[in-house]
């Protein structure tokens, strides 16, 4: 039987931040599934850095469809999670089926990888009191204030918890997130 891995996002996320671990994941034999609010096509979106913005700018990306919804996730069933950034995390932060998911990942002690916005859901479920981490660097007050150490680097490993700023850091991310992963639920 295949070690399961659940990816948690929603519309609006950054698409490589989606399918990268998505598609990694699965290159390295787990299987990935991916919930959001309610079963649909999400619609994804590419966040990127041009000269003259203060900011990213945005546009749409790839749509994917979801695989189940919050509701029907059922935690022990999945060795880890995968917390994808973009827009998406500033709403489902809210959603308490997803901060319920995050709980029940973090007490266990399974592995988490979270990128760019992704700790916003991590801070909102309580998860993020006393660990380091990272996340895109507009959130530095954000992780500060949930508790957590905040530096800012390529990726920040606490334990389980695997976290990067932003796509640009997606080698290191996995890189780390698979060596946590392979200790604590490697493919048979």
């Amino acid at each position: 039987m295949a070690v399961k891995i659940l990816i948690v996002t929603g519309d609006a996320a950054e698409s490589l931040e989606v399918l990268y671990p998505y598609q990694r994941l699965r290159e390295e034999g787990y299987e990935v599934h991916i919930a959001a609010p309610q079963v649909k096509k999400l619609r994804f979106v590419v966040h990127d850095f041009e000269d003259g913005f203060d900011t990213y700018t945005e546009k749409p990306g790839y749509t994917w469809p979801a695989d189940l919804a919050f509701t029907d996730v059922v935690t022990e069933d999945y060795a880890a999670l995968v917390v994808p950034g973009g827009r998406a995390p500033e709403y489902l932060r809210n959603d308490p089926e997803v901060r319920r998911i995050l709980a029940a990942f973090a007490e266990a002690d399974k592995p988490i990888a979270q990128i760019c916005h992704g700790p916003l859901i991590t801070a909102a479920a309580g998860g993020l009191a006393g660990r380091r981490v990272t996340a895109y660097p507009a959130l530095e007050l954000d992780m500060k204030a949930a508790g957590a150490e905040f530096e800012d680097s390529e990726t920040v490993v606490d334990g389980t918890l695997v976290s990067a700023r932003a796509w640009p850091d997606h080698s290191r991310w996995m890189r780390e997130f698979l060596t946590v992963l392979r200790g604590k639920a490697p493919v048979a």
